[in-house]
């Protein structure tokens, strides 16, 4: 998913859930319209080309999901 940002934007968090399932929000899409959805990856990837015809901004931080936690040894990494 292209992200286009406008603004800088507050991290997602894991308060931040998902208006469709309720699962970790990893997308925020704020309308042209105003208001914004929040979005897991899933339903992110699932909604895209419909969300890009109404989206003013996109924040998508799905690349979170697969990132090496700072943590993991040098091995892991």
């Amino acid at each position: 998913m292209t992200t286009n940002v406008l603004t800088p934007a507050t991290p997602l968090t894991a308060a931040d859930r998902c208006d469709r399932c309720g699962a970790q929000a990893y997308l925020r899409v704020v309308l042209v319209s105003g208001g914004e959805l929040l979005f897991c990856a899933h339903h992110g990837r699932k909604f895209e080309p419909e969300l890009k015809k109404i989206a003013a901004e996109i924040q998508d931080e799905s690349g979170r999901l697969t990132a090496t936690p700072a943590s993991a040894s040098t091995d892991e990494r």
